[in-house]
């Protein structure tokens, strides 16, 4: 199958007059099924519609936005896999030099804001024509919201950017509802009543009807106690079963947000990852170098959706939603065979999993029909009783992958729930995951230790993970093999004080943990914690909590989590001096560092004989974790034999 038309000349090429659509996107074009852009187009595509697709249009001349003309039926516009403004600025709102969803891999190939930017330009140059703007950037911004680049709240980007309708969360099936609408006569306005779309009325032409009003823009912008109301109330209303009609007044428009779309079921799912991909980058970006995004996913398998996990720094409950659905058994099976005519495939599957990769099943038999809970986290602080936990289908795909001749090994990649393995009664899925899935390194997310911390991101406590640990040394010990765990740590979360950072820090140095990177916490538009790091309030309880967030305050809590740096050294001996904790600066074997007059040891303390190092592999977006005691290790291995 063929990519689809990039350009006037590949258009007319297909004997096209016109295009029913044209899709514009931030991403350099990659038609692979973990690229959400080619998911929406080659369903587009399949129920008919002519999609032609303008990446990374020049936004400061008309001629790529003017190539194709005014499509038939309109625009969809995204900015692709990620928010423009994550792929272009740092935490420290540093500019990138890399953008890995552009070819060569070079940033500066789309605009900040890239929806807003884009959808203007065509509004523009297209009055009449339909606008439907969509994707990550779009869903997290579709009420007004805290922009952390700008530091102020923002309306809507739907008012921003002049379209007509947001499509938000995963998008196919309102997608193809629009489309036929669309494609069948009907005006926009004749679209307002899709479920997974907002829309804007002015006040004077609004029919009251019973809906959750959020506090307006206005007071949302005046009162941080408002924000907290408005952004607990969207994530409570984000459930597909029982979520309700929302509505937020800006100035003389109403924003209006119907319930989500039901996710895809099992044969739905199915169908979309069924469809034709290549798979790959079309040919005109070979000479730039490819497109970095799909080294990582090439050969990887998405077998779910959704995450009942639901973390408060994660955008996924707001976008993907917390409800769990699944691909058949069959489909992943077809997919990995499909692999074997690749002549790129060398017999390795790089992941098979999702947003969390073991979650195979919904959180629980309530949630089917009454949604998932507005005032209760499935995993967090502790298990609901109420969850089922099994790994029985998800193991079962795994060995049926196993015994396909040319496949060499299937590993996991994309992140496990510790927590919720912890909770499965039976040790099979855990043993095999120990023996045949892991390629040296298994990413696992505490995230901290401190409970406090912890509560405040969503996250089960420490012990727990504790225990995962114990565990996975000793299943590796008894199997002879040499892997670890790589922890993800964050610091500068909303909630965590200087003494937590310490807190951390001795964590690490108990465990042996040297991260290479430290992950400071990232405000993006639409989360529980962005609500935090902005008000200072905790939406779920409406308490004040610390925020650490001056530049000075951040950097001391990332210097204690490498504080066996020697840069670090004086900046860890400030914090600890400002945290109370001068007994951690000294020469026992509990401390932290050596005072700043001596430089004997490299490591700015004594590691007993451990070995320690700085962490391992590239482009780790958290912290990577040094071997683990090899003592410990040698005891299992000993029990072995």
């Amino acid at each position: 199958m063929a990519f689809l038309p990039m350009n006037i000349k590949e258009v007319k090429a297909r004997g096209w007059d016109e295009v029913d659509f044209v899709y514009v996107m931030g991403d350099s074009y990659v038609d692979h099924p973990s690229f959400g852009a080619a998911i929406i187009t080659r369903v587009l595509e399949d129920c008919g519609y002519r999609v032609a697709v303008l990446s990374q249009p020049d936004w400061k001349n008309d001629a790529d936005f003017l190539q194709f003309g005014k499509p038939r039926l309109g625009f969809f516009v995204t900015a692709g896999n990620i928010d423009s403004m994550v792929a272009h600025y740092t935490v420290a709102k540093r500019k990138r030099s890399d953008d890995a969803y552009t070819a060569g891999g070079k940033n500066g190939k789309r605009p900040d804001r890239a929806v807003t930017v884009y959808s203007n330009i065509i509004r523009r140059l297209y009055p009449d024509s339909v606008i439907i703007i969509g994707g990550l950037e779009a869903s997290l911004r579709r009420f007004a919201h805290y922009d952390y680049w700008k530091n102020t709240v923002m309306p809507s980007v739907l008012f921003d950017s002049k379209a007509d309708i947001i499509s938000y969360g995963m998008g196919e099936l309102q997608t193809i509802e629009m489309a036929k609408r669309l494609s069948e006569g009907y005006p926009v306005e004749a679209l307002y009543d899709i479920r997974g779309i907002c829309y804007a009325v002015k006040t004077s032409d609004y029919v009251p009807k019973t809906v959750v009003e959020l506090p307006s823009y206005e007071r949302v912008c005046e009162s941080k106690k408002d924000y907290a109301i408005a952004a607990r109330k969207e994530l409570e209303e984000a459930d597909a079963v029982r979520g309700k009609t929302l509505i937020q007044r800006h100035g003389n428009y109403i924003l209006i947000q119907n319930p989500p779309m039901q996710p895809l079921n099992t044969k739905q799912l199915d169908y979309v990852y069924s469809l034709p991909y290549e798979r790959w980058y079309p040919q005109c970006y070979e000479k730039l170098g490819g497109v970095p995004g799909i080294q990582e996913v090439l050969f990887s398998i998405t077998h779910n959706r959704g995450c009942f996990g639901a973390c408060n720094f994660c955008s996924l409950a707001f976008h993907q939603g917390r409800a769990v659905t699944v691909r058949s058994k069959q489909s992943v099976i077809d997919e990995a065979k499909a692999f074997l005519n690749d002549k790129r495939f060398k017999g390795y599957i790089s992941d098979v999993g999702g947003p969390t990769a073991n979650f195979r099943l919904p959180s629980c038999e309530k949630q089917k029909k009454a949604g998932l809970c507005k005032s209760r986290k499935c995993l967090a602080p502790t298990p609901c009783p109420n969850m089922q936990v099994s790994h029985t289908e998800y193991l079962d795909i795994l060995r049926e992958l196993r015994k396909i001749d040319g496949i060499k090994k299937v590993f996991i990649r994309s992140g496990i729930r510790f927590d919720y393995l912890m909770e499965d009664q039976s040790d099979e899925f855990f043993e095999e995951l120990v023996k045949y899935h892991i390629s040296g390194q298994l990413r696992v997310a505490p995230e901290h230790c401190s409970a406090a911390v912890l509560d405040r991101m969503g996250k089960p406590h420490i012990e727990t993970y504790k225990k995962f640990c114990d565990k996975f040394y000793k299943l590796t010990g008894q199997m002879n093999k040499d892997q670890y765990i790589v922890p993800y740590l964050m610091s500068s979360h909303p909630g965590s004080t200087l003494k937590d950072a310490v807190e951390l820090a001795l964590f690490c140095k108990r465990e042996n943990i040297h991260p290479k990177q430290v992950q400071d916490f990232y405000p993006t538009p639409g989360t529980i914690s962005t609500c935090m790091f902005y008000t200072g309030i905790d939406p779920y309880t409406m308490k004040e909590v610390y925020v650490p967030k001056t530049e000075e305050e951040k950097s001391m809590q990332r210097a204690l989590l490498q504080y066996f740096i020697p840069e670090n050294k004086s900046k860890v001996i400030k914090a600890l001096i400002k945290a109370g904790r001068k007994d951690l600066i000294g020469y026992d074997s509990k401390c932290l560092v050596q005072p700043m007059n001596n430089q004997g040891n490299k490591f700015n303390g004594k590691n007993n004989g451990k070995k320690q190092s700085y962490g391992s592999g590239k482009n780790n977006s958290y912290s990577r974790n040094a071997k683990p005691n090899n003592d410990k290790f040698a005891k299992y291995r000993r029990k072995k034999k």
